[in-house]
């Protein structure tokens, strides 16, 4: 027999929601494009309202039951362009398996466009509700909610490393360090990698603590953005050059441990394929240092391709050059 589900439990296990929402104008990098960060993050502000709806918000829950909310995993795949001006329709779908401990949502993601609803994106969202360390709560969790509580995110890879971690020096260093690093180095060995380490700050994290998703989406693409500039493909300068802007078709992370506030992130940033001279993949590890052990506390992938302008608003995608390919394929960044 199954049991007894608060009402409000019930509705977010049970209950489709849809939300209408406007992707954040901070998006719109390209063109009248919104980039794949922000439509990420549509993805979860889809999750907080279906949260809203059942009655148990992010803040409310927080103060009622001293649970911070947290998406431990998002996968999204982005079908169509979605334009700066576009209302979302996002329809959340309940798809968590019976004796799960995590909640899974299905977002879709639908625009009207001349007449036709057209479907941009489809995402699935994993969420935890973590228990609060300085707060207490001020009422029993509702019944069916404690499934899906834990004490702390997760306990990533434990690694023993040979180097010996090289201080990270003053804050002159700004976005962090991208050339020679011990740790980076072991991490990287002959692999076709970039490494980037940097102190993770106060404004990617939440509750006090640790890096929420939206600043692990922030940092890949950081990532994406100096590891392209590592191999000659800045993107100003290849957008001025050939007319080519990077385009995201998929994208998933997971947190697998908690990163805290101020840590230094070693970020390895892996090119994995480059096929049909049209697409790249790339696995992006995040690790920090505990106990003098390598500590993985994020992992994920993302798929690339590049967009070409052929005519006023009108995008297609590009087709890849040797030069592109080969330095996509180099291990050796221009500038090593």
């Amino acid at each position: 027999m199954s049991p007894v589900l608060d009402p409000a439990v019930a509705a977010l296990l049970n209950t489709p929601s849809v939300a209408r929402l406007r992707p954040v104008f901070e998006g719109n990098n390209i063109s009248f494009a919104i980039g794949f960060k922000h439509i990420n993050y549509v993805s979860e502000a889809a999750v907080l309202h279906h949260f809203r709806e059942a009655g148990l918000s992010v803040g409310s829950m927080y103060k009622r039951f001293g649970l911070g909310f947290e998406v431990v995993e998002l996968r999204s795949r982005l079908g169509a362009l979605l334009d700066v001006d576009d209302e979302v329709e996002a329809e959340v779908t309940p798809a968590t398996k019976q004796g799960a401990g995590e909640f899974t949502f299905k977002v879709a993601q639908f625009v009207m466009r001349d007449g036709e609803r057209i479907k941009c994106a489809t995402s699935t969202v994993r969420v935890l509700l973590r228990i609060d360390d300085h707060i207490s709560a001020d009422e029993p969790y509702p019944a069916g909610l404690e499934a899906f509580t834990v004490r702390r995110l997760g306990t990533g890879d434990r690694i023993e490393i040979a180097a010996t971690p090289r201080p990270y020096g003053t804050l002159s260093e700004g976005r962090g360090v991208i050339g020679t690093d011990p740790v980076l180095d072991e991490l990287i060995g002959e692999d076709n990698a970039f490494g980037w380490r940097w102190r993770m700050p106060y404004f990617y994290c939440h509750f006090n603590d640790r890096v929420q998703m939206s600043g692990f989406l922030r940092v890949m693409e950081e990532a994406e953005d100096l590891f392209l500039a590592s191999r000659g493909l800045a993107i100003k300068e290849v957008l001025d050059t050939r007319n080519w802007i990077p385009v995201v078709t998929q994208s998933d992370l997971r947190l697998l441990d908690e990163t805290l506030m101020e840590e230094e992130l070693y970020t390895v940033y892996t090119i994995e394929n480059v096929f049909k001279n049209l697409l790249y993949t790339a696995r992006m590890d995040g690790y920090v240092i505990r106990d003098g052990q390598l500590v993985r506390t994020v992992t994920g992938s993302i798929t690339h391709g590049y967009l070409t302008e052929h005519a006023p608003n009108e995008w297609s995608m590009a087709t890849l050059d040797e030069a592109t390919v080969a330095a996509l394929s180099s291990p050796k960044a221009v500038d090593a």
